[in-house]
């Protein structure tokens, strides 16, 4: 009980300070979108699975075209593409969706600052495991069957903006053992772990390692 509360205070205080923090970077990438292709400055993407299998809106800088995550499921050219996005566990190391400031802000995890807005409204936590889809959940759970009950102990988490697998690896895992890697972080989870999670965010923005 401590620790969640502990946890909270964290989240809602280190939330409003980096709001301070990263609000010009902000006003440049939402400028710097709108300047490059139509479209709105935040991503219009599906709901995440959260705390207890709770779906929730999360808010991204949008890194691609208008419709994105639709075109990939349903446009019949993009087909090949989105077989080989679920074969890789829902990452593509070259999409043709991204645009071009996108791949700056995704390499650098600068899309990811609306994200403190949803921990502020407590769907996410700074640290934890990733938000996934709940598309992705299902397709990941049947591809790797072994991995049904780690998932149950990711989703008794808030995800979080930054986690575990995030600063030791990031894209480059696949779901097994990215989900391992939560479940991991969720059954030893701690004030100190996630402060010694936070401290090493930071460069893992900065050099981009393993980011698509």
């Amino acid at each position: 009980m401590w620790y969640r509360t502990i946890k909270r205070v964290i989240d809602i205080a280190g939330s409003l300070v980096l709001f301070v923090v990263f609000a010009p970077i902000a006003l440049l990438c939402a400028i710097a979108i709108k300047l490059d292709t139509p479209g709105p400055a935040l991503a219009d993407t599906p709901e995440r699975v959260g705390q207890g299998g709770k779906l929730f809106k999360l808010y991204k800088f949008r890194s691609m075209v208008i419709n994105a995550h639709s075109k990939l499921r349903k446009d019949p050219e993009l087909k090949k593409l989105y077989l080989q996005y679920k074969r890789n566990s829902y990452k593509l190391k070259e999409d043709p969706r991204v645009t071009r400031v996108g791949r700056f802000i995704r390499k650098h995890s600068i899309d990811e600052i609306p994200q403190l807005i949803n921990v502020l409204r407590g769907d996410m936590a700074l640290v934890g495991p990733r938000p996934y889809y709940p598309d992705e959940l299902v397709e990941q759970q049947r591809k790797y069957p072994h991995t049904k009950e780690l998932v149950g102990i990711v989703l008794s988490s808030k995800p979080g903006i930054t986690g575990y697998w995030q600063v030791s690896g990031r894209s480059e895992v696949n779901f097994d053992k990215r989900i391992k890697m939560d479940a991991d972080y969720v059954k030893k989870r701690s004030v100190v772990f996630d402060l010694l999670i936070l401290l090493k965010s930071p460069w893992a923005m900065i050099s981009g390692k393993g980011a698509v």
